[in-house]
Formats: structure tokens, sequence, C-alpha cells
């Protein structure tokens, strides 16, 4: 199949029509023979809240008027709180939800709002992970460095749904609602940038460990010739820090890398991740995309954060025809609460250009 789309929305419709009412399975062998058996059972949220906790604005002219997407939650302040991916035709800005519960969220209005002065934040700025204590079962309380809270943005330098080769950078904030960019960190042309990132960077996970920070993030390759199916590829590695000024790239990136071709729920996209700690072990979510399936949340896990096996089941998976995640299931946040893990993503259904894009949620508990 030839891909013509230049945008990652295009790449993955396209692909989603191309196999509108096909029923589609993967048995844990066609992942690849040589992974070996892993334990899930800590990481599953099998049971879907099956509505959209978090929709795209009613009034037209706001900055999340035709989607939300990317979620991040975290606690701080006695609350816990999402910030968001706010898309209006022109681009992504970066919204912040409240709430008590979970599941009840109230939008408090867009943090990060693009800069037309900008070389930078044009068109685009998604803030996409802010500084968190790092294990799995808390509720994911912020962390302050140098008395102020550190998140990790990414921008696209192009109008239009993440159009261009985007870079990631840090932005600071002593309040949550007012943030100060600081230049890109990471750029797809640096001199130590391969091939694998070398078309755009996406999603940046950053973590502080031990005085070391771990700046996770995926990348696409350039286009790929048409013989090949067009589109590109899309992996994940890391980058690492101690004073947050100077970043080294993972020499043996990409950490985790597409599984084999036509065979994996991640031949294409191994994107967006969010890796938190589970005791000892490291445990990486991410979506995996392929053009035999749809966009849906993996994981895998690891002893260190630079070594990473993959689990041989999908963590969420779409939903059944005529659900909020019939198209796509994707791009993971976790926290824990009242004994229960909860697993946000950005859930789509129907088909681009009249997919609804909001954020939804499962957990590890049934819901009563």
């Amino acid at each position: 199949m030839q891909v013509r789309n230049h945008t990652r929305r295009d790449f993955l419709a396209a692909a989603a029509c191309s196999l509108a009412g096909t029923a589609l399975s993967y048995p844990p062998s066609m992942l690849g023979e040589d992974l070996p058996a892993t334990d899930a059972s800590p990481y599953e949220t099998p049971y879907k809240f099956g509505k959209l906790v978090l929709s795209a604005s009613t009034d037209p002219s706001a900055f999340d008027s035709r989607s939300v997407d990317g979620p991040f939650v975290f606690h701080a302040n006695g609350r816990f709180y999402m910030t968001y991916m706010g898309y209006d035709s022109t681009g992504y800005q970066t919204g912040l939800a409240s709430s008590e519960n979970l599941v009840d969220w109230k939008k408090l209005g867009c943090i990060l709002h693009r800069d037309p002065k900008s070389s930078i934040t044009r068109y685009n700025v998604a803030m996409n992970w802010i500084v968190r204590e790092n294990q799995l079962k808390s509720p994911g309380n912020l962390k302050k460095i140098h008395g102020r809270y550190l998140g990790a943005y990414h921008a696209y330098p192009s109008a239009g749904y993440e159009a261009g080769p985007a870079v990631i950078g840090l932005c600071w904030s002593k309040d949550l609602m007012h943030w100060e960019l600081a230049e890109p960190v990471l750029r797809p042309n640096d001199p130590n940038a391969t091939a694998w990132e070398q078309g755009g960077l996406y999603k940046p996970c950053l973590v502080e460990d031990g005085g070391t920070y771990y700046l996770f993030y995926n990348a696409k390759t350039h286009n790929l010739p048409k013989a090949e199916g067009g589109g590109w590829h899309e992996q994940t590695g890391v980058a690492t820090s101690t004073d947050l000024k100077t970043w080294k790239r993972y020499a043996k990136n990409p950490i985790l890398q597409n599984g084999p071709g036509n065979s994996s729920w991640d031949d294409r996209f191994a994107s967006d991740p969010a890796v938190y700690r589970n005791g000892k072990q490291w445990a990486m979510f991410y979506y995996g995309f392929n053009f035999q399936g749809k966009a849906r949340d993996l994981l895998a896990l690891g002893k260190d954060p630079f070594h990473f096996t993959k689990v041989a089941k999908i963590i969420i998976d779409v939903g059944q025809h005529g659900s909020v995640d019939e198209t796509f299931a994707h791009k993971p946040s976790l926290v824990y609460h009242q004994d229960s893990l909860y697993h946000f993503y950005c859930a789509v259904s129907g088909k681009w250009p009249h997919e609804v894009r909001g954020i939804s949620v499962a957990r590890s508990t049934p819901w009563t």
C-alpha cells in the first residue's frame, strides 16, 4: 500500500481506512519468536470506563475545538490534574484540567499558547510530561526541581496536525498555570542525531532518578520510498543529563525498536513512551501501530532505563464497533488511586476527517 500523506494523522488514517470492516487478531507468537514470556499482571487495566472523560470543546473558537489528545495525569495540591493537547485545525496548544475522582474533569484553560513571534512555537506547543514521583503505584505527585515544576514539551514547525520535524524542550512553572519555555534541548538535525530520529521528534517523557534525568522520546525516520509503502517508522530512544543543560543521547538508540515487519503490533510505530518504576523494575508503556492493525497501548519491561523487553500482550486494545475507542486506543498515562491502577489514553472513533478524538480511561479493578 502506498501512503503519500505527510502527517502522522493522515498516515494512521490511511491505514485504518484500508482495513475498514476487517477483523484482525495477533497471537503473542507473532510479536517475535525470540520474545520471552513476561508477567504483565501488575500492569493490566482490563476494565474500561467506556466513555470519554475529556472531549473537544463545543466552542468553535476554543484552542481545543477539534480534538483533545495526549493525556498526562498527575497529583498536586491535593487534586488530580491532566495536561492535554488541544487541536484547533491550526496546531496543538496545551490545556489543563482537574479532578477529584479521576472521572469527572473540569477544564482550567490553555496553559501553553502558541507564539506567532517564535520560530519554535509559532504553530504548536505540546507539553507532554512534568517531572513526578516515579513509582507506578503512586498518585503521581509532582517533584519540584530547584523550587519549580519542570516540564517537557515538543513543538512542530508547521501549521496542521503534527506537521514538520518537531523539536523537544524544557519548561518551568511555579503554579502549573504559567510556564516559561526554554530553548529546545533535542533537535532532529543535531550533529549526533542518527537516521531513526532525523525525520522529527515526538512525545517526551522526563524522569529523574538518582540525580540523573532520563528524557525518553519517540521519533521518526524520513519518509520511506514508495516501494516500501511510504510513510515512516517511529521508534523510541533516550537521552540523559545531570544538569538539564547538556544532554547525551544513548549510544544504542533506539532502545525500543519496531517489531518484525508485517508480523507484530508495532512494526511501524513504537511510540509515545510513558516510563515508571515498579520496585526495581522499569516499565515503559507505549503504543504500537502497524498496517495490519490499529493503534493500541503496549508494554515493555526492563531492569534498567536502557534495556526493555516487550510484553507479549496488548494492554489497552481497540474497542468494538460503536465504542469510543473503536479506531485507536493509544498514548498512555498512568496513576494509582485507592488500590486501583488507572490507565488514561487517547480514544478515537470514526474515520478522519470526521473522527472523534478524546480521552478515556481503564483501570485494574471493576467500575462500580
